[in-house]
């Protein structure tokens, strides 16, 4: 199942106070970006971030969950309606990761 342009325009609203937020569709689904690095994606109407240690302290009661066939487990975000949490997630997974690769 493909998730929808609605859930997406749904969280990019919730995100809307985190600088750097982009994101690219990706057969289906949807790969978010915070500053040019991939902290997450929606997956069947799903938000998972990756899991970082400060994802999981953050929310250490959120399910690893697989976002498609194949890939690596990611942390559920357990806080989309709550605009504050999430964006406080979203700037942690950020900041704890390398930065991304530059393309040719």
């Amino acid at each position: 199942m493909a998730s929808s342009k609605e859930y997406l325009d749904f969280i990019l609203d919730q995100l809307s106070a985190v600088d750097g937020v982009s994101w690219r569709a990706m057969m289906g689904e949807y790969i978010l970006y915070c500053r040019g690095k991939i902290v997450g994606g929606i997956y069947d109407d799903r938000l998972l971030v990756k899991p970082t240690a400060s994802a999981k302290r953050l929310m250490p009661e959120s399910p690893m969950e697989l976002p498609y066939a194949g890939a690596k487990e990611m942390l559920l975000a357990d806080c989309v309606d709550d605009r504050e949490r999430l964006c406080a997630l979203i700037r942690a997974v950020a900041a704890e990761l390398p930065a991304g690769k530059k393309r040719p």
